[in-house]
């Protein structure tokens, strides 16, 4: 089975198919990368066959993704309506689907994960993060938004309400060790240890007889994920909510001092959506 894409550079070895994302230093999840992204995962869908295991991880050692392409929410969403047809016309379908597709998958954080970025680590079934440099958030409550491909769904069944509510609406970075400790992703872990570990635990799963994992992905899922209604429901939210005059105003200041650029800002976004000055 080949797997070739522009922006996901991959290796599959003993079932283990290894995602790396490599589109730009911010991996923003823009038109090239949700393509390939729909790609993928309509193939482990249909037919993933000598793939047990998928872990996705990033080629840039500082984010893992930040988060959408912000520039180009129309046309990135129109490529993630392919997954599903324009009925499903939402990065959060897309990433649902993947939720559910019939191998276990694994994020493999280093960086920062934030937005987006995070929903596409929340919707993979396991997050193992690298203490030193790994850091999360839900920035958008922070401009006027909010989060619109899961991550509402995904935090409030991982952290409960109260922490959830501290999360999106607080709109802040999350260290690894705070992410673990608060149920947010399974484990922090020196980044020294981080590859071994995952790749131990991938290779480990993809040796078991594949029907037994599958199934039992299946039953988990069926108790803890998110309706579609729900899903579509957050991504159509979302859609109205960055069209708001005071939504754009403050994604506008942001984009003056840095957004969707290497820097002070997406290196410390949380701290910067509070500091909102007209």
């Amino acid at each position: 089975m080949a797997f070739a894409y522009s922006s996901i550079r991959t290796r599959l070895e003993d079932g283990l198919l290894s995602a790396t994302l490599d589109a730009g230093p911010l991996n923003l999840l823009g038109v090239d990368l949700v393509r390939d992204l729909v790609s993928l995962v309509t193939t482990l869908d249909t037919g993933p066959g000598d793939v047990r295991v998928l872990t996705i991880d990033s080629a840039s050692p500082d984010y893992f993704s930040a988060h959408v392409d912000l520039t180009a929410v129309p046309q990135y969403t129109a490529e993630a309506a392919k997954a599903g047809g324009p009925g499903d016309a939402s990065l959060g379908m897309l990433l649902h689907r993947l939720a559910r597709v019939p191998v276990i998958t694994i994020a493999k954080v280093r960086g920062r994960a934030r937005g987006g970025g995070n929903e596409l680590a929340l919707a993979c079934d396991m997050i193992f993060a690298s203490r030193e440099n790994a850091v999360f958030g839900q920035f958008e409550c922070g401009t006027g938004a909010m989060p619109g491909a899961g991550g509402i769904q995904h935090l409030t069944r991982r952290l409960g309400r109260t922490r959830a509510i501290e999360a999106l609406a607080g709109a802040d970075d999350f260290d690894a060790d705070l992410a673990e400790r608060y149920g947010w992703i399974n484990r922090a872990l020196p980044d020294a240890e981080l590859d071994g570990f995952v790749e131990r635990i991938a290779k480990r799963i993809a040796g078991f007889p594949p029907k037994g994992v599958q199934a039992a992905k299946r039953a988990i899922n069926d108790l803890t994920l998110a309706e579609p209604a729900h899903i579509r429901s957050d991504a159509a939210t979302f859609q109205g909510l960055i069209a708001l005059p005071e939504t754009r105003e403050r994604l506008d200041y942001l984009a003056d001092r840095g957004l969707q650029s290497m820097g002070e800002i997406e290196r410390n976004l949380g701290k910067a959506v509070s500091e909102f000055r007209r």
